[in-house]
């Protein structure tokens, strides 16, 4: 393959991803091959490539002679979310503290300006996508290539319902919580600067507890929590 085809396919891959984490590609959608080789200039062959490895990474899921779908989620994976990213984002944080290099620890600070700049213009799709790039740099530093692979597919589901509730909830106290992320962020970088794995853990835990509440709020709107009573 040349070099201007690899670079096509890399910029397939890169926005292709970023269409399903930002839920431009809703779940159970089609993923045209066609299309798809036609709008980067790229053969049916590395496109089929490229969804057989992004279906292994967990972005899409292939069935025998059928197109490729973006990956479902419903209630069975918001559940399933919050009970193996707290223990995955606290696994790879305390493994973080125990393993960063100083370059990994620049490469996150330097994450960390994207995320902080897309809090203050108040870009939502940037806010899921550069918390998404932070996280996976942690999982990263952990280098624990058990965790690695769950810590992926995790991080696809955590976008793709962030999306759901920061557009839903937009508003001041959404761009508060924002700031609190960033705040929560700029501490968990500390943490493991300063090699402390019980601070990490405890800091990661308070930042998912934040992500959690406002996932709540928004499965569970506010006024239907009382009794429903039916005429």
């Amino acid at each position: 393959m040349s070099k201007h085809s690899t670079d096509r396919k890399t910029l397939m891959a890169e926005t292709l991803r970023r269409r399903i984490l930002s839920m431009e590609l809703r779940p159970g959608a089609v993923v045209d091959e066609v299309k798809l080789g036609d709008e980067f200039s790229i053969s049916r062959s590395p496109v089929r490539e490229l969804i057989r490895q992004m279906a292994a990474e967990g972005y899409l899921e292939l069935e025998e002679n059928r197109a490729a779908r973006v990956s479902a989620m419903g209630y069975d994976a918001l559940r399933n979310f919050f009970l193996a990213a707290p223990l995955l984002y606290t696994a790879t944080a305390q493994l973080a503290a125990e393993n960063a290099t100083a370059a990994e620890i620049a490469a996150l600070k330097d994450i960390q300006l994207h995320v902080a700049a897309a809090a203050r213009d108040g870009d939502t799709e940037g806010s899921v996508y550069h918390n998404n790039r932070f996280h996976w740099e942690i999982g990263k530093m952990a280098h624990n290539p058990y965790l690695l692979p769950s810590m992926e597919r995790v991080l696809i589901d955590h976008a793709r319902l962030g999306k759901l509730f920061y557009h839903h909830e937009a508003g001041k106290s959404m761009q508060q919580d924002a700031y609190t992320a960033v705040a929560q962020h700029d501490e968990i970088i500390a943490a493991i600067e300063q090699r402390d794995s019980a601070a990490v853990v405890r800091l990661m835990r308070e930042h998912m507890e934040l992500s959690r509440r406002r996932m709540t709020e928004y499965v569970i709107p506010s006024g239907l929590e009382g009794e429903i009573v039916m005429s």
